[in-house]
């Protein structure tokens, strides 16, 4: 979706700075929304692409207001509702459990072979969707290099609106700064981003 999340090749918010030794928590609330996001994944209660579409629908100002964690938090909780989970679990997570917890195994098997190979050129497409989408804005309607082949895996975009896993290929695509950002762009500079095979056209 073209929501405030997808700052990627925007100007105009200040700079990064990076805090000296920053703790991986600056509260014991932090801890245990990050512990509450990783139990809801062993639950299996929702993927994380509903997850990331849930903290990508916030309001904008919240979003460029509320810290990382709180976004997490506002995500948790909009997930409990639309799941319908307010009530008592059906799986509890024992202290037993935790050194299992993982992040999930999102590659499938693929129903046709990869359409692409290192070296193609293509072209992603210009896509406005109203709902999740890993196609950054910056990177839509460009052209750039195949650099690899990721293999095949869940499809966020159906995945995280309710329509099935529907596995595609994933392909590390290269592209010049300039063909992102103009002349301007430093000519030394690529950036590379992980795309899925829909996203793609060939040149």
């Amino acid at each position: 979706m073209n929501a405030m999340h997808d700052l990627g090749g925007m100007d105009g918010f200040g700079p990064v700075v990076a805090e000296r030794d920053e703790p991986p928590f600056h509260q014991p609330w932090e801890g245990r929304v990050m512990a509450l996001a990783r139990a809801m994944g062993f639950a299996g209660a929702w993927t994380i692409d509903e997850f990331r579409a849930s903290i990508e629908s916030i309001d904008p100002v919240a979003y460029l207001t509320w810290s990382y964690y709180a976004k997490w938090l506002n995500g948790l909780e909009d997930r409990v509702r639309k799941s319908n989970l307010a009530g008592p679990p059906a799986r509890r997570l024992t202290p037993a459990d935790v050194p299992q917890l993982k992040r999930g195994d999102y590659e499938r098997a693929a129903a046709a072979p990869a359409r692409f190979a290192a070296g193609d050129r293509v072209r992603t497409r210009n896509l406005n969707p109203v709902t999740h989408t890993r196609l950054p804005r910056y990177a839509r309607d460009k052209t750039g290099t195949i650099e690899a082949i990721r293999g095949c895996h869940v499809f966020p975009d159906t995945v995280a609106i309710g329509a099935g896993e529907q596995p595609q290929w994933l392909y590390t695509v290269v592209f010049a700064a300039r063909d992102l950002w103009g002349d301007d762009a430093d000519p030394a500079l690529t950036v590379s981003i992980e795309a899925f095979e829909p996203y793609l056209t060939a040149t």
